[in-house]
């Protein structure tokens, strides 16, 4: 099993689009694909038509990190036509001061919770939008991680946070999570000053690390989420972005699990 990270700490970069179409990519290659909404808010979850699972009374993802001994994940699991889904759930707004309050392994339960999903071929993890306890539980977790960005000075500033973060797990955990992939998304052409400076730093600071690409705004990719599925499902309209989520899903097909 491979497990991705979709982490950035700043909202509104397509960290959730770019979830779902990624799990569609590689689904609509074949694999078997799991998506996991980590993030409290449950935007993967509500946009993919699961708001009654979001709403739902325990046992939730949140009793399977907050005890993942006595929750087995498998049975939270709901099926999307495209591929799997572990919804969020409401409660899991209380996570973060949960664990911290544990005090035991506060950072490293969500390890537990994917050791028992290893039937998948890929899963893909949507992070909250924060530099907490969940967060870092993901990253632990995936040690692979995707990072959506925008084309702006302020993804500039939290993508130098984002990587201070992980040198700092790096150090404390003694692991090596790797980029795998930016994605620069809702690109408009032709480039202002300010997205042309922001690419070109991106460009320069993963060469030879991470490979980057850059997914265009398009109305068929608002218009398929609100339909509750990527631009792969059966029912989306024909997009050019179809292409870079492949190119993308090519690249993490060759990614040693």
């Amino acid at each position: 099993m491979k497990s991705f990270a979709i982490s950035q700490q700043k909202g509104g970069v397509g960290k959730t689009t770019n979830t779902i179409n990624l799990a569609g990519a590689l689904a609509s290659r074949g694999h078997d694909v799991l998506a996991i909404d980590a993030d409290p808010q449950g935007y993967l979850t509500n946009t993919l038509g699961f708001r009654d699972a979001y709403q739902s009374d325990p046992p939730s993802l949140y009793d399977a990190i907050k005890a993942p001994h006595e929750h087995n994940p498998r049975d939270l699991v709901v099926e999307h036509p495209e591929y799997d889904v572990l919804p969020a759930n409401i409660d899991m707004f209380q996570l973060e001061q949960d664990l911290i309050a544990s005090g035991r392994r506060p950072r490293q339960r969500f390890q537990d919770v994917l050791a028992e999903l290893h039937d998948y071929d890929y899963v893909f993890i949507d992070a909250p939008p924060s530099l907490g306890p969940i967060n870092d539980n993901v990253l632990l977790a995936a040690q692979d991680i995707i990072i959506p960005v925008e084309a702006d000075d302020s993804s500039v500033l939290a993508i130098e946070h984002l990587l201070n973060q992980i040198e700092s797990l790096e150090r404390g955990y003694d692991v090596h999570i790797r980029e795998r992939a930016i994605l620069i998304s809702n690109v408009n052409y032709p480039l202002d000053n300010e997205q042309r400076d922001a690419i070109a730093w991106f460009e320069d600071t993963f060469d030879g690390r991470a490979p980057v690409f850059e997914v265009r705004n398009r109305a068929a990719i608002k218009r398929s989420l609100g339909a509750g599925g990527s631009i792969f499902g059966a029912d989306a309209e024909d997009t050019d972005m179809t292409e870079v989520y492949l190119d993308v899903a090519a690249t993490l097909e060759e990614v040693d699990a």
